[in-house]
């Protein structure tokens, strides 16, 4: 990631802890989904739960390395790290309606990461040092206007939440982990 050196510290705490908040839901015992109400046992609201918290884990840890080693890391491995998962969700998404928004967005994300790794690489004097706007401004601008888009709605979502201590407590910090994520993808963007 282009930029000071410790907005790039910065951007990977924030990414990792939420990373780890993710991952460290994976091992809760009663896990609800995103948007439905508790399921107990192994059905597919726990399921749908458990994907939704590894994605975002993987996608948070990704976001830290990249945002701490992203320039000194070539393009084309953050490609291998990023592209897979990103076919993967894309395909699953098609296949299955179910979770098809939440599956796209992470596949967007992790297109996202792909195509600013490439362009980061790609770019003369990328080791920190200023250079010319990288990649194309139109997809860059998209790519913000659509992370700028997902950090209000999930801010908004954050702030309208069911009222009472417990239900923030369970909604809340998913919802606020989200949001941060959306942020930092929003501003590794802005420093291409």
């Amino acid at each position: 990631m282009h930029g000071p050196n410790l907005v790039s510290w910065l951007l990977a705490v924030l990414t990792a802890a939420s990373g780890g908040y993710c991952l460290s839901r994976l091992r809760s015992a009663p896990c609800t989904p995103v948007t439905a109400p508790a399921v107990p046992g192994p059905g597919p609201g726990r399921l749908h739960a458990h994907e939704a918290d590894l994605a975002e884990g993987l996608m948070g840890f990704g976001m830290a390395a990249m945002a701490v080693a992203g320039t000194a890391v070539p393009g084309e491995v953050w490609a291998w790290v990023y592209g897979p998962p990103a076919v993967l969700l894309v395909l699953a998404a098609a296949r299955r309606p179910d979770r098809r928004a939440h599956r796209l967005h992470h596949a967007v994300g992790a297109l996202a990461m792909t195509y600013m790794a490439l362009t980061m690489t790609a770019a003369p004097g990328h080791a920190g040092h200023h250079h010319p706007a990288a990649g194309s401004p139109v997809l860059t601008g998209a790519l913000l206007a659509y992370f700028g888009g997902y950090a209000l709605w999930s801010g908004s979502r954050l702030l309208s939440g069911p009222g009472g201590t417990a239900a923030v407590a369970s909604a809340g910090l998913p919802r606020a982990c989200r949001l941060s994520m959306g942020i930092g993808m929003f501003a590794m963007l802005l420093t291409m």
